[in-house]
């Protein structure tokens, strides 16, 4: 009995031993993978901004005075001649009549050099006047005529600021921000405005986007866009690019943080009402889609040096190779950037190896790029972990792949 216990103990020993090396021995590296497939990619562009109504117009006062009466607040709603704003107008209501009388008087001007006139072209066909006389009452006459006419355009620019007296709106709309208040007062200047009340029309509504300089070559008007609000969770609105800008806004001018930016005004297709002016949005716009590609995960393309390339699947030295050997010993600086040229590469599974082929890509979204050369549909590729592809992953490397659920869960659901 004793005997075939200690041949049992035995053979657990050796058979631990046996595992102990068999997993010491296996050198390995555990990978997650994903397949390449066919089906669309959507290349976008990302821009931050706010949501502002396409139609916005500020009421400010033409001329200077106390306001009176305010007739809306934040909120209302405003029809088109609907009146706004009234201004102190008596200053201008004293204008008014001091341009009348002008008008009287010169009107009164006009008569007595008329009859004036008529005295001396009678007396002047008598010859009981000089001709210098007869040029003097027709000189009277054109003078008070002139006096008359600007009287009546100084009644015409009184009438002109007391009618400004009274803003009416000029659209239907939202007031949509208010400046002022009854009792302060309104500058009135037409070439600087002293905004009293904005307008809005609330029925169009756009994002402005900031979209840094490098992406704003790919957007084009009449691209779709598609913006997420911040007031509308797990909510997307349909946009269309409408206008961009030709001039930048640069922030942090001279420093190491400067961004350069270029505004894109996106008209939202979906009608919310409860929009508001000054809502954060963030715009997705998409530049190009391309159909039925090779997808390749972004996290698979990483980078090699050249010369871990040319050096792949090398058994023995052949004549172009004895040849390249002696190119390098006559130039071998050129040869040697050369060699270090940094190339896209990504890893394919195969027999349980690890084997790098050059690929290019094109456009690309958030999980993956468009392949043009270098793999196939059905390509089992490496995707992580991210230090073991990014540094330490050769050609030839035994590999073991260990994938959970979340490496299949991408794009292709969507």
């Amino acid at each position: 009995m004793k005997k075939f216990i200690l041949i049992g103990i035995a053979v657990i020993v050796v058979a631990v031993l046996v595992i102990f090396n068999i997993s010491k021995g296996d050198k390995s590296i555990e990978v997650q993978t994903e397949k390449v497939f066919r089906g669309s990619i959507t290349q976008t562009v990302t821009g931050n901004g706010k949501i502002y109504p396409v139609t916005e117009v500020n009421i400010s006062a033409n001329v200077a005075g106390e306001i009176l009466a305010i007739n809306a607040e934040e909120g209302d709603s405003v029809k088109v001649g609907q009146v706004l704003v009234r201004l102190n107008d008596q200053q201008y209501q004293a204008s008014v009549e001091r341009q009348n009388s002008n008008i009287l008087g010169a009107e009164a001007s006009v008569t007595l050099a008329k009859n004036g006139l008529n005295r001396a072209q009678e007396l002047a066909q008598k010859n009981l006047i000089s001709e210098a006389d007869l040029e003097n009452a027709q000189a009277e006459y054109e003078r008070a005529i002139s006096t008359l006419q600007q009287a009546q355009a100084g009644l015409k620019e009184a009438q002109d600021a007391l009618n400004k007296t009274v803003i009416r709106s000029p659209m239907n709309g939202i007031v949509i921000r208010k400046n002022k208040e009854v009792g302060e007062i309104a500058l009135g200047s037409q070439f600087q405005e002293d905004v009293i009340l904005v307008i809005g029309d609330l029925s169009k509504m756009e994002a402005r986007a900031e979209v840094n300089e490098n992406d704003i070559i790919n957007v084009a008007l009449g691209d779709t866009a598609y913006v997420e609000i911040d007031a509308f969770p797990d909510t997307t609105f349909l946009g269309k690019v409408t206008e961009i800008s030709h001039s930048a806004t640069t922030k942090g001018a001279g420093t190491m943080e400067e961004v350069t930016n270029y505004e894109v005004k996106i008209l939202l297709l979906n009608k919310v009402p409860s929009f508001r002016p000054g809502m954060s949005s963030t715009s997705d716009i998409a530049t190009a889609t391309h159909k039925n590609v090779l997808n390749l995960p972004i996290q698979s393309l990483t980078a090699r040096e050249r010369r871990q390339l040319e050096r792949k699947n090398v058994v023995e030295s052949t004549p172009a190779e004895r040849e390249r050997e002696e190119t390098i010993a006559a130039n071998p600086r050129k040869l040697k950037d050369k060699e270090n040229e940094l190339v896209e590469v990504a890893f394919l599974v195969k027999d349980g190896t690890a084997q790098m082929r050059p690929v290019k890509v094109g456009i690309s979204n958030d999980n993956y790029y468009e392949v043009l050369e270098g793999l196939q549909e059905g390509d089992e590729v490496i995707t992580g972990p991210f230090k073991v592809l990014s540094r330490t992953l050769k050609e030839g490397d035994l590999v073991k792949i260990k994938n959970t659920q979340d490496n299949f869960l991408s794009s292709k659901e969507e």
